[in-house]
């Protein structure tokens, strides 16, 4: 009974999203389509509030091939002369607003991912040569080869030392819509690898990807303060450095309070942060926050709080500067 109502759901999600065929034909898209590069496709989601999802990339170069048009009952995706990029994920649903506020309508979505072929271009291509993958103990890590072919056959590859890495099917997956999945990350997965797809054809290897392990504790920043000197003279320069260490993929945003600050008092802050190694394959993140005082006068003197914040919480840290 569970299996046929999962059908029943599914069906009934993706029946607000179809695809424009010749002479004005509607088709019912499943969860995977495959088309040639080149072709333009036509997608309609019913409704009078609709949002799409779609490749980032499209609106990262804001693609003139692709237009949206909200209609009386349905909106309209036409994406024109395809190419192999475009490759992923397209979706739509219904907004529920009441006055300013709107949210998802969770019954009525409709979802497809579409595979847009090319002999050429096995790889969904990249705008980069090299990217960084995070190694997470505690979660699985993607190594982001997706091919434009679903029937591709795709091996991962350590480049040194020069091995391929097998797919095992639970600790190592191949999925096409996302590329090869580590389900628990090691140390021993550090280092550089690349993927190699075969279709019809001569080999293609896809760009590389530096697999860097991280091991540093979830949380607020860990912050600390430091200063150049406590105790200053006047027309001193004085700085005031914040610093964290945390994990490499995570942002870490700045605030500062300062003796003057309310006075306008000018100080100049600089942020910035870069990765370092810590040995066994270990990388942490270091991200700086510096806040320098020029001419140092009798209105600087006292405390300054630097509030280190992330998406887990925040941490205030301070110190004094006196007169000497």
């Amino acid at each position: 009974m569970k299996e046929r109502e999962s059908v029943d759901s599914s069906l009934k999600s993706q029946s607000i999203l179809t695809q424009v065929m010749d002479k004005g034909h509607f088709q019912k898209l499943a969860a995977t389509l495959s088309l040639a590069a080149g072709q333009s496709i036509e997608l309609r989601c019913k409704g009078s509030n609709v949002t799409w999802n779609y490749p980032s990339y499209l609106d990262t170069f804001k693609d003139s091939r692709l237009s949206i048009k909200q209609l009386d009952r349905y909106s309209q995706l036409i994406l024109a002369n395809s190419t192999a990029a475009d490759t992923g994920e397209y979706s739509c649903w219904l907004q529920l607003c009441s006055g300013n506020k709107c949210r998802k309508d969770e019954t009525r979505t409709g979802s497809t991912y579409i595979f847009f072929t090319d002999k050429e271009e096995l790889f969904v291509p990249t705008p980069s040569y090299f990217e960084i993958v995070y190694l997470n103990p505690d979660k699985p890590a993607v190594i982001p080869c997706r091919v434009t072919t679903p029937s591709a056959k795709v091996t991962l590859h350590r480049e040194f030392p020069a091995e391929e890495i097998e797919t095992d099917g639970t600790d190592v997956i191949y999925d096409a819509k996302k590329g090869f999945v580590l389900q628990h990350p090691t140390s021993d997965h550090k280092g550089i690898v690349y993927c190699k797809a075969e279709s019809q054809g001569a080999p293609q290897i896809s760009i590389k990807y530096h697999l860097l392990y991280v091991e540093v504790p979830k949380g607020p920043p860990s912050a600390t303060i430091a200063v150049s000197s406590s105790r200053a003279g006047l027309s001193d320069r004085v700085h005031v450095i914040c610093t964290v260490l945390g994990e490499p993929d995570v942002d870490v945003n700045f605030s500062w309070q300062y003796p003057g600050q309310e006075s306008g008092r000018p100080v100049i802050t600089q942020n910035f942060w870069r990765l370092i190694n810590r040995g066994i394959g270990h990388t942490t993140r270091i991200s700086k926050s510096v806040l320098l005082v020029e001419d140092f006068e009798d209105i600087d003197v006292g405390s300054y709080v630097c509030i280190a914040q992330n998406l887990q919480g925040e941490t205030t840290v301070a110190t004094k500067v006196e007169l000497k």
